[in-house]
């Protein structure tokens, strides 16, 4: 156990911890307190913004999972991730305005309360609840396994204990603080991501001779390793094209980015946030994913991906730096996992309980059963993540893909074409969950369908769906 590396990561806690408690003393706000709990008020600023939706996307999986396939894959995987740069811009531009004025003209605090105005469809917003339910806990158990051996490495604790730790950490801001809480501990985390991220690059190029002694150990070892197309020349052009939907196109589906394009407050907030995200998001991947290459001839023969970073921030930083490089990762863990909580606990809460179960529940009987609802989750996803798989990535991925098949139609559609209806959303629902489960299953056993991500066709499927739904029921069109 090295308390040199400790004490930042502590003081690190502490803060959090305090930012928690400041916003729990703001949660009396005229909005009430499901607009303050789930939406912050709606009152997120620019930066605020950019900072939120970047840390909530940059989780473990950029941060651990994602190096770790770097250093096995090599650039080619790098190249893979540089994808994702223009995924805030994206859901910014695609949702934008229009979501967040309409989610105001509802009085929705969900995505499941803009869907279910939307379609005036019990049918669609109990099926939306479901799925949100289901995948964000593989995409929560991929989070609280990366915080558990991030804690593993640093303090050699066993993983159930490093566990154990984190999912405290994790649910004693978020079940106090809410919404503005998840926010505002996501501007502080995603500046750490930053500065981290930089740090550790060069830790590693000076560790390695320089770039050019790095690039020659790579070739030596394996010339693939400095190609496109990956060490074992998997990454085919049709699989990195169709991998773009996952982490580019297919992310305006994802209810934890979506929901953030409800929560700021004036359009110049908006245009601030499309600017400040692309910049940092394009930042943090690059640095990571260089990272995770550069550290294959600095520290050989590492058997679990998601553990190359936290062991080589100890191999080539002092202990107090790796200490404050090492927040990094913690940060983006802890910043992907709160908005996740948070928002299964909305889909629970105000979308199952408030709207079928006790609708007239009282004010102090919805704090109650949040509060409640936010920890026994927490509870439940500790439990599933004390048998981890090897590489969270992948599971992450998997929750990923199968969320936008679920939504990216009935949300965008939903916007834009006034045709779409409550037969189309839940035909493109259906069909998007049942065939990413189907083709996952299949490309698992026999290899990637037609040689493209498991999300591709599903995509497809569930827009071809929308529409022949809709206009097979066509009704009068929606008004705006």
């Amino acid at each position: 156990m090295n308390i040199g590396v400790l004490i930042p990561l502590i003081i690190f806690l502490v803060a959090i911890f305090a930012i928690g408690f400041i916003a729990s003393k703001q949660m009396s706000g005229s909005t009430g307190f499901l607009q303050e709990y789930f939406l912050g008020g709606r009152e997120l600023g620019g930066f605020v913004l950019a900072m939120t939706m970047v840390a909530t996307y940059g989780s473990a999986s950029s941060f651990l999972g994602g190096p770790g396939t770097a250093y096995t894959v090599g650039f080619g995987w790098a190249l893979l991730a540089m994808t994702q740069v223009v995924t805030g811009y994206f859901v910014l531009l695609v949702l934008g305005k229009k979501f967040a004025i309409l989610s105001r003209r509802y009085d929705a605090v969900t995505m499941i309360d803009f869907l279910k105005a939307r379609y005036n469809s019990p049918a669609v917003a109990i099926l939306s609840a479901a799925a949100i339910i289901i995948f964000l806990f593989s995409a929560m158990t991929a989070q609280w396994v990366g915080g558990g051996r991030l804690i593993e490495s640093l303090t050699g604790l066993s993983y159930t204990s490093a566990l154990f730790i984190f999912a405290v950490s994790v649910l004693v801001y978020v079940t106090i603080g809410g919404f503005r809480a998840v926010a505002l501990t996501d501007a502080v985390q995603g500046a750490i991501m930053v500065i981290g991220t930089l740090i550790l690059l060069i830790g590693v190029i000076i560790a390695g001779g320089g770039v050019p002694a790095i690039m020659q150990d790579l070739l030596n070892e394996n010339p693939n390793l400095v190609t496109p197309f990956g060490a074992d020349r998997s990454l085919t052009p049709a699989y990195v094209s169709s991998f773009w939907i996952l982490v580019g196109v297919g992310v305006v589906g994802l209810p934890q980015m979506v929901v953030r394009t409800m929560s700021y407050k004036s359009s110049r907030a908006m245009h601030r946030a499309l600017a400040i995200g692309t910049i940092v998001t394009g930042f943090i991947m690059l640095n990571m994913h260089l990272i995770g290459v550069f550290a294959r001839p600095v520290m050989p023969g590492i058997d679990v991906g998601d553990k190359v970073i936290p062991l080589v921030a100890l191999e080539v930083l002092p202990p107090w730096l790796a200490g404050i490089v090492l927040a990094a990762p913690m940060a983006a863990i802890m910043s992907t996992v709160d908005s996740l909580l948070l928002l299964v606990s909305s889909a629970i809460v105000k979308d199952v309980y408030l709207s079928y179960v006790k609708p007239q529940a009282t004010e102090k009987q919805v704090k109650t059963i949040s509060f409640g609802v936010t920890g026994v989750l927490g509870i439940i996803v500790f439990l599933l993540a004390l048998q981890p798989p090897d590489l969270l990535i992948f599971l992450n991925l998997f929750a990923f893909g199968g969320l936008e098949a679920a939504f990216i139609w009935p949300i965008v559609l939903g916007l834009y074409w006034k045709y779409g209806n409550k037969t189309g959303a839940l035909a493109s629902m259906v069909t998007g969950i049942g065939s990413y489960i189907a083709i996952h299953f299949y490309n698992q056993a026999y290899g990637d369908l037609l040689g493209v991500h498991t999300v591709t066709v599903p995509v497809v499927l569930s827009l071809i769906a929308y529409i022949i739904g809709s206009l097979a029921t066509r009704r009068e069109p929606f008004r705006f």
